[in-house]
């Protein structure tokens, strides 16, 4: 394996801020999620909608929120673009406070939308906010007003406490930095705090594969017209990062999910076609790099995958959409998310919540997807010592083996002559 982590080159790496959001006891109630263009703990950006647009599409499907926040809050910035977009939806409501930036015109659009977005079940912020009698409407149904101590004289600070008590409002404090003016916020009645005198906030990183902007222009041109799910299906097959994305964002979409994803069909099924495209146009745009699929190591899973699907069609005698056929193929494309990502394969299968039989198979090489697997990997390594004995346990003449590899080649040539 360690022939394959020296030819990925495509690598690159995400950054996430986070800091903590407490209650008047300092206990932990929520995270503020931040953008973060390196590990410097500042936020460099050039356009503050496409931030906004990064810190969401990687909260979902990059990182997966609930290895973010656990079963804290969520607090994201949001702009005006953002907020009047479609693809803010895809947040789970539950755990997720939307924060209205003061750049937003609090105007009867956006008060229409945040209405709307209160009634789907989110929670609503305005952002370092400054009292004005003119929002009123808002304060009668927004959930938190964020005060930065910063840009807030104390004269001024409690006069806005003041006249915000007539409001069912909960009141944060911003850039707290001493003890004296935690003391001070919590006796004008504030409930929640964030700053640097509880913590600064800490920049998470992972490194990623550049995620494939043709695949993801397919997918939306496929979905604006009328399209079965076998279609979309067919073309997360051709693009494994897209596959491994999908699958975080089938967990953090519907957080508490109970049951197991069993293949890429189960899992569209389970978002949704809606989300699915908000999620697609969400990414092209949070993108900044461009690329298509030209990882050797995405083309090996790929090629796996294929492979894997062709030997569970050939011993079991079952069609292409069979379930036992379609786990094989997730058990191929899965099988090097944990070089691709560097990081064990423990902690993949604990963000993905995949079926039992194929967490076996990539954790351990066990049950018959394992047995596949192990011949997968060994005849990549042209290692025909070992072939002999794998071939005669998974019960496949090798004639008909050497066939399912030229036809996985095949079928992956076929796909890059499509894409140029």
């Amino acid at each position: 394996m360690s022939e394959l982590v020296n030819d990925n080159k495509e690598q690159k790496e995400l950054f996430l801020g986070r800091q903590p959001i407490l209650d008047i006891n300092q206990e932990i109630v929520g995270y503020e999620l931040l953008f973060r263009s390196s590990e410097c703990n500042r936020s460099d950006y050039d356009c503050q909608d496409l931030a906004s647009a990064s810190v969401i599409a990687n909260a979902l499907a990059s990182f997966g929120l609930h290895e973010v926040l656990g079963n804290k809050a969520g607090f994201i910035n949001v702009t005006e673009d953002v907020l009047l977009s479609e693809a803010i939806e895809l947040l789970p409501r539950e755990q997720i406070v939307l924060e209205l930036l003061e750049t937003i015109p609090l105007n009867e659009r956006n008060h229409q939308r945040a209405v709307a977005l209160k009634a789907q079940g989110f929670r609503l912020a305005l952002d370092d906010h400054t009292y004005s009698a003119t929002n009123a409407a808002f304060y009668q149904f927004v959930d938190i007003v964020k005060i930065n101590l910063i840009d807030t004289s104390n004269e001024a600070l409690g006069e806005m406490v003041e006249k915000l008590r007539q409001y069912p409002v909960i009141l944060l404090a911003e850039c707290v930095e001493t003890i004296e003016q935690f003391d001070e916020c919590r006796r004008l009645g504030f409930k929640l705090f964030q700053g640097y005198f509880f913590a600064r906030p800490v920049v998470l990183k992972r490194k990623a594969p550049d995620i494939s902007k043709i695949g993801m222009i397919k997918l939306l041109q496929s979905m604006r017209g009328d399209i079965e799910i076998e279609d979309i299906e067919a073309i997360f097959r051709n693009y494994p990062d897209l596959s491994y994305n999908l699958i975080k964002l089938v967990n953090s979409v519907n957080t508490g999910l109970r049951e197991k994803i069993k293949n890429l069909r189960h899992a569209i099924m389970i978002l949704g076609l809606d989300k699915l495209r908000r999620w697609v146009q969400l990414a092209i745009y949070a993108c900044s790099a461009s690329g298509g699929i030209n990882n050797p190591l995405l083309e090996i899973a790929a090629v796996r995958g294929r492979f894997m699907e062709n030997l569970i069609m050939l011993r079991n005698g079952v069609p292409r959409d069979n379930e036992a056929v379609e786990e094989a193929f997730m058990a191929g494309i899965m099988s090097l998310m944990d070089v691709l990502f560097e990081t064990s394969m423990d902690q993949i299968l604990l963000e993905l919540n995949m079926s039992d039989a194929v967490s076996e198979a990539l954790l351990n090489r066990e049950g018959k997807l394992g047995a596949l697997l192990a011949l997968a990997e060994t005849i990549e390594l042209v290692n025909f010592g070992e072939v002999q004995s794998l071939v005669e346990a998974a019960n496949i003449p090798l004639d008909r083996l050497l066939e399912a590899q030229l036809d996985a080649y095949k079928w992956r040539s076929s796909m890059e002559i499509a894409e140029g």
